[in-house]
């Protein structure tokens, strides 16, 4: 019996690629009397580059940026300051965030989130997203002082959701961070396809998050079928 879904944040329920595109354009131009001595394509094509879809911190990126297009008239830090304070207004969530949250609520299933990231970043993306409410736990690894993959992390969610990992999923785009460790500590790992990666493992493989319900139907029925 399937009594609780637990989620990652990036690439899973914020679509991070289109969010990225979208705050760094609205940057470039919220920032141009600095910045209009760089072809707006090419400052985003390389934030992107640099970006590395959120495994390298914005620190290093915006160094990075400054450096090599001689920005004048801010610092890094300044640009970093301004990614902090404004990203959560580019946040945009994959198609049937919200309907997928709500069915599974109304089928009884607590909800849990597990995002590796800076603690107040990454809660102000949840809440511009508006999905707070729906989650009885949210832990995010620079306030949990361990990350994903860690299996304590994984287990602190479960023990505050008063879950067994049996009797639990975890949803995630990442074949290693999210799917297999959430294996190892003994949940269903279901992945969330993304074109980086192919011939991922995993107990259940998903296109759109609305997928989601009937698996939990599935796996609550012992009719199991893995990918």
């Amino acid at each position: 019996m399937i009594k609780a879904v637990l989620f990652d944040l990036d690439g899973t329920l914020l679509n991070r690629d289109a969010s990225v595109k979208a705050f760094i354009e609205k940057q470039y131009h919220r920032l141009n009397v600095c910045l209009n001595h760089i072809p707006k394509d090419k400052y985003i094509t390389r934030f992107i580059e640099l970006d590395n879809r959120g495994y390298v911190w914005k620190d290093k990126v915006y160094q990075q940026l400054v450096n090599e297009f001689d920005i004048t008239g801010l610092t890094w830090e300044e640009l970093l300051q301004d990614c902090i304070s404004e990203f959560k207004r580019s946040c945009v969530p994959f198609s049937n965030l919200i309907s997928t949250l709500e069915e599974l609520k109304n089928k009884g299933i607590v909800l849990g989130m597990i995002t590796n990231g800076k603690g107040q970043f990454q809660m102000d993306n949840i809440k511009a997203l508006d999905i707070q409410k729906y989650f009885k736990t949210i832990l995010i690894s620079e306030w949990e002082g361990t990350k994903k993959p860690e299996p304590q992390i994984f287990q602190i969610a479960l023990d505050r959701l008063n879950v067994l990992p049996s009797e639990s999923i975890f949803v995630g785009d990442h074949p290693e961070k999210d799917v297999k460790a959430a294996q190892k500590v003994g949940m269903k790992g279901v992945w969330k396809r993304d074109y980086q990666w192919d011939n991922v493992k995993a107990d259940f493989i998903v296109e759109d998050l609305k997928e989601l319900p009937l698996i939990v139907d599935k796996l609550s029925h012992h009719n199991i079928k893995s990918c």
